[in-house]
């Protein structure tokens, strides 16, 4: 029953690191061939991005820590 639970918890934080990684911006962009990016929301996005950092760190140690306990609790 705890391991049914911890591989579902392990999946929905799978699912959320996978979208806080692709909703971050191209550490790339604005360096294309126009020699710049939009400038209008660039604290915001900034301020978005450091968020998205940080969640995709916490998930990331999350993610780690309860695959390390399933294959933990299998052996």
């Amino acid at each position: 029953m705890l391991l049914n639970v911890l591989m579902i918890i392990d999946a929905i934080v799978a699912i959320g690191l996978i979208a806080s990684v692709l909703g971050q911006e191209p550490k790339s962009a604005g360096m294309g061939i126009d020699g710049g990016g939009n400038t209008v929301f660039s604290s915001s996005a900034r301020g978005m991005d450091a968020l998205l950092a940080r969640v995709t760190v916490v998930l990331a140690i999350i993610f780690g820590a309860t695959t390390l306990f399933i294959a933990k609790l299998t052996m």
